[in-house]
Parts: structure tokens; C-alpha cells; sequence
């Protein structure tokens, strides 16, 4: 699905002026459309690395602050003739940061906020508001704003329009233009903050957004991890919705996991389980934490400590609700040209013992690809009922995820994701890698 750019070009405004300027527009129903009753979407849209790619001559403008391939595709070039790591991650600091040595400022027409994702505009919001931070320090608040209709070929003419408003400067002028949200909110419609870049950054500036009323989509997997999961933990603990896109990608394999016990002989041997081990991309754990505590909270495991060691193995045990121990393994593989999401799940093994019959005994290996399944088959599990997954890797693209959160969630967190955070954050803490 091709994005869309609004039916007017935005027109700049001062900061003052623009909520008289909207009341106008949909008092007198200028643009010949009732507006949307649905939902206000604010977003943070840095894309760091799309301006420096862009500054770098290495991509071709206009910023439009998604990952089109274009720019993945840079990333990983880079990556090569810089010598760093192939394992390492196309939109990772190390490849930002290699870029700043080669700058020839090249300038290009910045649509951050105006190129809308067709899957987000399907669901016809009612305001969209951009803050999109720029690489210049001397750049001053623009604001910006524009009416926005779905395409007549989109839906049968009765859309209804919505709006977008832009925020562009650099952080000290965004952070001092926030007061203009207040105004341009609505209070009576659902408001989404999605925080479309690293935990790490602005943090002030994330605290400010984030409110308690205000449903959150972040992703676990960019920024530190203890960032990531303390940040997750504390706002569920406060009872704010937050989505994680991190979990979100989690769901093939909760799925196909949950299928493979689903036959009763099987389901009985959930009881028996003696090993859980997790492959992932690189050295971000999240998402792995995530899927070992979302397993043990299924089946009332109690975690009793965890420890890493120099190459960022995490290793952690269990007691299950019989009292015998489950050991878990959380393994970094340095996997060349890996996702553009950090620390993703390539493989799984769960080993199932019974005590009265060794002939019950099965191993389940999920993976992402046959090679993995070799790989993980090793171990000397001959003697033992082997069944064998492979999840399909999902191509979805990040916009098209955030659609998919915004079109089905109720504005409650995800109860097994509440269940899951405090026990992948309690191992993070209790391993040496958050210290």
C-alpha cells in the first residue's frame, strides 16, 4: 500500500495561530467534508538516520521519515565498507554514527507529517500531529498545518477528513512549541502518543507526552535494554495502555507455540518442562526475555536467578509449581545481514521430560528457518519425540503494525504482556548486563 501526501500543502503558521485556524476550517466545513470522530494521533518521527543518509549524499530526498528500502538497504552498505560487524543491525548507532565523518550537507524538502502510510489513513483519523526533530541545532519552531482526505479510490466518497499539524525544529524549540498541544488535543476522542524512535532519546521530552490518559506505542527493541524494559514496567505499573511493537512481533511465535501443545497428550507435558533455550539476532535480549517470561507465567514457573556472562549469554532457572528447576539459556548468535529490528527471535527449543516414562519425553524446536532447526537439534536429542516449526519471519512494515494496534486495541494493555515485563525485567536486573 503506497502512503499519500495531504490534499493542500500545509500552510505555516505561527504556533498562536493554528487552533483558531482549525476551529475555522471545521466550523465552516471548508474543505466540503465532515470531519473524522475517531482518534488523535501525536508522533514522534525523528529519523535520524534518513536525514543523515540523506545529508550524506547517500540517499535521495525528501525526508519522509519511514524505513523504505531505500534507506535499509544504504544502511547495510555502509555497514560493509565500513568493516563493522555484518551482524550488526542496518539503523544501529554505530551506523549513524559512521556517517558523521562524510557529511556534504545536502538539503532536501523535508514531508515528515504530510506523507501519510495508507494503512494508518484507512482508519481516518481525525488529527495527526508530527514533531520532527532536525539535525540542525539552529533550525527554530515551524509549525505547520493542512487539511488530509483519504483518496477517492480508497472508499466509496463518504470518508470523513482529518487534519495534520507538523512540529519541526530542533529539540529545544520542540520542547519549548509542547504548550501548543494542549489546544490542539481534543479531549472527548482517544489520543495515541507513538513514540516512532529509540527510548533512549529525549527522555524528558517523552515524559512530558506520555500521559497517563494517553494510549502508548513505543518498541522495546530500540534503545538500551534496561531502558526499554524499566520504561515498559513502570507504565504498566502506573495502569497507562501501552502497546509494544516488540510483543507485537512476538505473536507467530506465542502462536506456534501454543498450537504445538495444543493436542491433550502433548499439553500434559507442559508440566515436564526441564530446558527452554532462546536464539536471537545480536545482543538486545527484550524480546527474548519477553518470550521466556511469557512462557514461565503461563505455567507458573517462579523465577529463582539469572547471570550473563562476557559474551552476553544469559542463563537463568526456574522452579516449576512441582519444585524441580527449569534452566533457560537466552543466546546471542551473530547473524549476518539480521532484521532491522534488534535482537529478534531466530530459534527456540523447549525439552519436555516425564519422570514415570521416558518414552514421553519430547523436544519442540520452533525456528525461523530450516538451518536453525539443524542447529538447535544438536544436543543428543535422538531419544526423544522430536517435533519441529518453522514460524514465518514477518515483513510487515512498521506503520503497517501501528495500524493494526490502532485499529484493534480497546485502550487497555495486553494482559499476558503486563504478566510478562516484571519477570523479563526482574532477570535483566538480576544478570550483570544492567549494571
Amino acid at each position: 500500500m503506497s502512503p499519500q501526501l495531504t490534499v493542500q500543502t500545509p500552510l505555516q503558521l505561527p504556533p498562536s495561530e493554528i487552533p483558531s485556524y482549525l476551529d475555522q476550517l471545521w466550523s465552516h466545513d471548508e474543505i466540503g467534508k465532515q470531519g473524522a470522530n475517531t482518534f488523535t494521533l501525536l508522533v514522534w518521527q525523528p529519523a535520524w538516520m534518513e536525514q543523515k543518509l540523506i545529508r550524506s549524499g547517500k540517499v535521495k530526498g525528501p525526508i519522509l521519515g519511514n524505513q523504505r528500502i531505500e534507506i535499509i538497504e544504504a544502511a547495510r552498505n555502509i555497514i560493509i565498507k565500513e568493516n563493522l560487524p555484518h551482524s550488526t543491525c542496518p539503523l544501529d548507532i554505530s551506523v549513524y554514527n559512521s556517517l558523521s565523518k562524510n557529511e556534504s550537507k545536502e538539503k532536501a524538502e523535508d514531508l515528515r507529517g504530510q506523507y501519510i502510510d495508507k494503512a494508518i489513513s484507512e482508519l481516518q483519523p481525525r488529527r495527526l500531529i508530527t514533531l520532527a526533530p532536525t539535525l540542525d541545532n539552529d533550525i527554530a519552531l515551524e509549525t505547520l498545518v493542512a487539511a488530509y482526505c483519504p483518496l477517492p479510490e480508497d472508499g466509496d466518497g463518504n470518508s470523513a477528513c482529518g487534519d495534520v499539524v507538523v512540529l519541526r525544529g530542533n529539540n529545544k524549540s520542540l520542547n519549548n512549541g509542547l504548550g501548543i498541544l494542549k489546544d490542539l488535543i481534543p479531549e472527548e476522542l482517544p489520543s495515541w502518543l507513538w513514540w516512532n524512535g529509540s527510548l533512549d532519546e529525549a527522555p524528558d521530552l517523552l515524559q512530558k507526552l506520555a500521559l497517563s490518559n494517553r494510549r502508548l506505542i513505543i518498541d522495546s527493541a530500540l534503545g538500551k535494554p534496561t531502558r526499554c524494559l524499566e520504561l515498559l514496567n513502570q507504565k504498566l505499573n502506573n495502569g497507562q495502555a501501552v502497546n509494544d511493537l516488540n510483543w507485537l512481533r512476538l505473536r507467530g511465535w506465542r502462536e506456534t507455540l501454543a498450537m504445538v501443545f495444543d493436542p491433550l497428550d502433548r499439553r500434559a507435558s507442559l508440566t515436564g518442562v526441564v530446558n527452554l533455550d532462546i536464539d536471537i539476532e545480536g545482543k538486545h535480549p527484550v524480546q527474548g526475555l519477553l518470550l521466556a517470561s511469557w512462557i514461565s507465567d503461563r505455567l507458573g514457573w517462579e523465577l529463582k536467578d539469572c547471570t550473563t556472562n562476557n559474551n552476553n549469554l544469559i542463563e537463568a532457572s526456574f522452579s516449576r509449581k512441582d519444585g524441580n528447576t527449569v534452566n533457560f539459556r537466552l543466546m546471542p548468535l551473530p547473524i549476518g545481514n539480521p532484521s532491522i529490528h534488534p535482537g529478534q527471535i531466530v530459534g527456540l527449543r523447549l525439552i519436555c521430560k516425564s519422570e514415570q516414562n521416558s518414552q514421553k519425553d519430547i523436544c519442540v524446536i520452533l525456528a525461523s528457518e530450516s538451518g536453525e532447526c539443524m542447529r538447535l537439534e544438536a544436543g543428543g536429542m535422538a531419544s526423544m519425540e522430536l517435533i519441529e516449526e518453522v514460524v514465518p519471519n514477518q515483513h510487515d512494515s512498521v506503520e503497517m503494525d501501528v495500524a493494526r494496534l490502532l485499529g484493534s486495541s480497546r485502550g487497555t494493555s495486553s494482559p499476558l504482556l503486563e504478566a510478562a515485563t516484571p519477570i523479563a525485567f526482574n532477570m535483566l536486573k538480576s544478570s550483570k548486563l544492567c549494571k
